[in-house]
């Protein structure tokens, strides 16, 4: 059986520090998902205080705020994206995305007849 080789790219944003990844990503797809962060966070396994500290931390060096938070009471509290987090999303999967078909075509073409 011939083996399949590919490229797998992980892309990050820097500022000063790693601001913005796969795993950010993968939150706010979540809070999109679930309207909550703490329900974000289980979904993926991860202590709601760690993704408060990542969330925090993104927002602390992209200097806007990634999610629109209500508190609690008679019909529940809940996260929404704001409308920076919503274009950066939207922009980061769109890079990735083109990034990764460049990356594969690009992988083909280098290294065709040797893997």
């Amino acid at each position: 059986m011939d083996k399949i080789f590919r490229p797998v790219l992980s892309i990050r944003i820097f500022g000063e520090d790693k601001c913005f990844g796969p795993g950010v990503a993968e939150l706010l797809r979540r809070v999109q998902k679930e309207k909550s962060l703490r329900a974000a966070a289980i979904s993926i396994s991860m202590a709601y205080s760690k993704a408060w500290k990542v969330i925090k931390n993104a927002e602390a060096e992209l200097g806007f705020k990634l999610l629109v938070s209500t508190t609690g009471g008679k019909n529940g509290g809940g996260a929404v994206l704001s409308p920076e987090a919503e274009r950066l999303l939207a922009a980061y999967d769109a890079y990735c995305g083109a990034v990764k078909d460049f990356a594969a075509a690009e992988f083909e073409r280098r290294f065709e007849g040797i893997l």
